[in-house]
């Protein structure tokens, strides 16, 4: 059974789906805070892309069924009927409006470096059991966490995570940008996503692929994925 800080999370039970879109996000507008929002509202727009990632992930689960799968980008029909016609249980936690709410009270960034307010905010968002997900779907919520943060949540999907799964995250290839795109992930089909643009944000902190390895070096590989666009996705085995 869930506690009650999962109440605004989705489990689903199983029931019975153009290559990349090469985004291009409007320029954002002068004074942009880490939370502020230019161009379309969400979901105003689906935007679609091949995902080799995501092709990845699917052909490493393939065959199984019963899995548990954690989604951050929020709920949606789409990932609940696409994980749960899989035979899958799905659980949905939009992670970036969980940071929001958490630290979004004066300086983003300087608050997540509290030692209090990282446990608080992993007991709300990340409070499962050790070993309790056959696989995450990441997303782009990485690149937005203080380090403080990122280090512990990084830990916390280690201990949740059953060994030999697998995790899919998404960073942006600009290593440079003061402001990156972040999206809602749609899964259209096994190697198809649906993007709308969320908001232009300022990163924590953008990522090479040797910084990604560091990233995740208790984990047992990482495997870079190849694009046309601005972002590099990366499956992580646990």
């Amino acid at each position: 059974m869930l506690k009650e800080p999962w109440k605004r999370s989705t489990r689903a039970g199983a029931v019975g789906r153009p290559r990349d879109g090469g985004l291009s996000p409007p320029p954002p507008g002068p004074g942009v805070s880490p939370r502020s929002s230019h161009g379309p509202p969400a979901q105003s727009r689906l935007s679609p892309r091949h995902s080799n990632g995501l092709e990845q992930f699917f052909a490493y689960i393939q065959g199984e069924r019963g899995l548990t799968i954690l989604d951050l980008s929020g709920a949606s029909q789409s990932n609940i009927g696409f994980i749960t016609g899989l035979g899958h249980k799905l659980y949905s936690e939009d992670f970036l409006q969980s940071l929001d709410a958490a630290f979004g009270d004066g300086d983003f960034f300087a608050n997540q470096c509290a030692p209090q307010r990282i446990e608080g905010f992993l007991q709300q968002s990340l409070n499962f059991p050790e070993g309790h997900f056959d696989g995450a779907l990441v997303w782009d919520v990485l690149e937005h966490l203080a380090p403080p943060l990122l280090k512990a949540t990084v830990d916390r999907f280690c201990h949740i995570l059953k060994p030999r799964s697998y995790l899919l995250a998404i960073f942006h290839a600009e290593e440079r940008a003061e402001l990156v795109s972040t999206y809602s992930y749609r899964i259209a089909d096994a190697r198809t996503l649906l993007l709308s643009l969320r908001s232009m944000r300022k990163p924590a902190q953008l990522f090479n692929n040797r910084a990604v390895e560091r990233l995740f070096q208790r984990f047992e590989s990482v495997k870079f994925f190849l694009t046309r666009d601005h972002l590099r996705e990366v499956i992580v085995k646990r």
